[in-house]
């Protein structure tokens, strides 16, 4: 890594706008996809999701107007974390699980960066769990992509964190006992003000995620259902397949009801418990659209956002689009602002002091 990244350079420390690409003249210039590949050979297997994903990020990029100095990709370990070797960006792969960790000390110390985590199922959720709701809760200034292809693919085809029950693999020849993780109920349970899914192969919508998550200041992940055609084909089909996806996704539109089906026909509403269940209007034996749930991402009661997550395992439609986009003060502002003060109550401070402390022992 250059020592430009590492360079403490920005004078204030609160979080600053991050600097346009530019000419010499000044004047801001268009950049296109083919400026961020690397030129690396891309050695996924042929027919993975994480082509389609790169691809996507590396044509949303441009977007964002930055130098690509200012842009970094972090990954851990596994298929989805080579993604930094293909990025003509600053990135770090890093090591197993870490990735929210190292990425965090980034953030927080070079607010001129726009910093993105590139995880998988196993990676994030397995021995980098702990990292992961920590960055989350805190919500560090950070975009985290969270590739779920249910299965170990690196390590070649072992049962992962998201695996269904029963999932017969190398590591679990008789089935899965393990009860899954839902990624997005994780987050909502963490406390994250943005979480969202959508899926390796609609590029329109990937897209459209990302960009939401990138204008979302804070931590903001990314569940990115991936197909892993070698050890785990045709995991998401259902979702997929223009032959049933009509009947098992329901695309999240905000300020729009829960509504799914080929011709929008069926709809979610909530019980007496407070779940969400889906129903078929005109089969109902009363009126349910007075029971219709209307999404709304920006509500500040995580429980809708957590109850539309547990959507499919009540029966329903797999819910894609944004579930939560919450405003939150964000770690990285909070604590820029907390050492100005620092700095303006007390002036330049002792780093041995602070190190030395009052309380040490002499040891005979």
């Amino acid at each position: 890594m250059s020592e430009s990244l590492l360079s403490a350079d920005v004078a204030n420390p609160a979080r600053v706008p991050l600097p346009l690409i530019a000419t010499s003249a000044g004047v801001a210039v268009k950049q296109t996809a083919k400026d961020f590949r690397s030129g690396e050979e891309v050695r996924w297997c042929p027919g993975c999701g994480d082509y389609a994903i790169l691809a996507a990020v590396q044509g949303f990029l441009p977007e964002l107007g930055l130098r690509r100095e200012n842009i970094v990709f972090v990954s851990g370990i596994g298929c989805s974390s080579r993604f930094p070797y293909y990025m003509n960006t600053y990135g770090m792969h890093s090591i197993h699980g870490r990735a929210p960790a190292i990425a965090t000390g980034l953030s927080v110390s070079r607010p001129d960066l726009s910093v993105w985590v590139v995880t998988g199922d196993g990676d994030a959720l397995s021995i980098g769990g702990n990292h992961l709701i920590h960055a989350l809760r805190r919500n560090v200034n950070l975009k985290i992509l969270l590739f779920n292809n249910r299965i170990y693919g690196l390590t070649k085809g072992q049962y992962s964190p998201t695996s269904e029950p029963g999932k017969i693999t190398k590591s679990t020849p008789m089935g899965s006992l393990d009860t899954p993780f839902n990624p997005v109920s994780l987050a909502v349970g963490a406390g994250a003000g943005f979480v969202a899914r959508t899926v390796d192969s609609d590029r329109k919508h990937l897209t459209s995620v990302l960009r939401a998550a990138a204008e979302y200041e804070g931590t903001a992940l990314v569940e990115i259902y991936q197909n892993c055609n070698i050890f785990n084909d045709g995991a998401f089909e259902v979702l997929k397949n223009p032959a049933t996806r009509d009947d098992h996704l329901l695309r999240l539109e905000q300020g729009q009801p829960l509504r799914y089906g080929a011709d929008g026909e069926r709809t979610v509403v909530r019980d007496a418990a407070g779940s969400l269940r889906p129903v078929d209007p005109a089969a109902a034996e009363h009126d349910v659209l007075a029971d219709e749930v209307v999404h709304d991402a920006h509500a500040d009661d995580p429980a809708i956002a957590f109850a539309l997550s547990r959507l499919p395992e009540n029966g329903g439609p797999t819910p894609i689009g944004v579930f939560r986009s919450v405003s939150r003060p964000s770690y990285d502002r909070q604590v820029a602002e907390q050492l100005q003060r620092a700095a303006d109550a007390s002036g330049p401070g002792d780093l041995d002091a602070l190190l030395t402390g009052r309380d040490h022992w002499t040891v005979a």
